[in-house]
């Protein structure tokens, strides 16, 4: 909820950079949320942080440890792009540091959902009689954290769909793997990659494709692997299940961790439901969908997802192959160019 004070166009300044720190953690911080944090003593920054990674400090003690001069502490304002924590996790409660600091002021960009959070951070820095207003970008401190959120409101992932077509709207030439996309979009893929939690494929995909959908042009973690597959088809020696990276295979059969590879059993019939309470439990905040048509447009169809990305290489006539999935009336929100291909942004709605 937003404040009832009145915000600055200073306030809007630091926390444009606190999300500007945060995003320098893109598809690190898992589970925990992209957060920034600002120190300002007399219209100065004295001293900034942001979390790096599950484990290590956040970014408000990031930024606290930054400042060189603690005396000036009691004198000035801290800004953070989310609510301070008021947990003990890995580490201490942000929002008792704050307090046992004695900040003139604190300002949040959005409230913490985390029920473990949930306005209990603010309340422990105004009950210490600080000053702490909330709502400062709030839209784009949510859409910072869209994959957090997502994941703790709706209890499911935060679902991207991706494919790549041909001008004549196919996914490859005669049912055969082919290449559509350039380079440069290629190492936009890989980007995406890095920065989102998990990306899935479908048998018919791992089969045809024999993909290891790990992180390669760019430099980021590898995201988990997702494999749906049914009736176990995909063979053990195929590049998904390398050591590069956590695979998930949802199956039918059976429910076994080996090493790298986590086997879970779900019911076929359900199948959407099912996988999204799987994913929850695993932890998973977001997923790139890359499989085939078939397995698109059944998120397609069943209004699961948030957004879109689709390739097109205009120049390139396959004539004959898989159709591409549809996005029915629908508008892309944002096209970029990329050499001769380009990528159109989708979203279904807001969080």
């Amino acid at each position: 909820m937003t404040s009832l004070f009145s915000f600055s166009m200073q306030d809007e300044f630091y926390i444009k950079r606190c999300i500007e720190l945060a995003q320098k953690a893109i598809g690190k911080t898992y589970p925990n949320p992209l957060v920034g944090s600002v120190i300002v003593h007399n219209g100065k920054i004295i001293g900034e942080g942001y979390h790096h990674k599950a484990g290590e400090p956040h970014a408000e003690i990031n930024a606290i440890n930054s400042v060189k001069d603690k005396s000036l502490i009691p004198e000035s304002m801290i800004y953070v792009s989310l609510e301070p924590c008021a947990h003990y996790g890995k580490t201490p409660p942000c929002a008792l540091k704050i307090k046992e600091l004695g900040f003139k002021k604190v300002v949040i960009g959005a409230m913490d959902s985390h029920d473990k959070v949930n306005g209990k951070g603010k309340k422990i820095i105004q009950d210490a009689g600080i000053e702490a207003v909330s709502g400062v970008l709030e839209e784009e401190c949510i859409e910072l954290n869209k994959r957090f959120f997502t994941y703790h409101e709706k209890k499911r992932p935060y679902i991207i769909l991706k494919w790549a077509e041909s001008g004549d709207g196919f996914l490859d030439k005669d049912f055969k793997p082919t290449s559509i996309s350039n380079s440069l979009v290629n190492q936009f893929v890989h980007q995406l990659r890095a920065d989102e939690h998990a990306i899935l494929i479908g048998t018919q995909t791992a089969l045809n494709d024999n993909p290891s959908l790990t992180v390669r042009n760019v430099i980021g973690e590898n995201p988990v692997r997702i494999l749906i597959d049914f009736d176990l088809k995909v063979p053990q020696d195929f590049s998904i299940f390398n050591k590069e990276a956590k695979t998930i295979v949802i199956n039918s059969v059976k429910e076994e961790v080996k090493d790298n590879i986590h086997f879970i059993k779900i019911n076929k019939e359900n199948l959407l439901q099912d996988l999204m309470e799987a994913l929850y439990k695993e932890q998973i905040q977001s997923v790139i969908i890359e499989g085939g048509r078939f397995t698109l447009q059944q998120f397609i169809d069943g209004n699961l997802w948030d957004e879109a990305i689709v390739i097109k290489n205009e120049n390139l006539k396959l004539e004959n192959g898989t159709k591409a999935p549809v996005l029915s009336n629908i508008k892309p929100y944002k096209t970029e160019e990329f050499r001769g291909n380009s990528i159109k942004f989708f979203r279904l709605k807001t969080i």
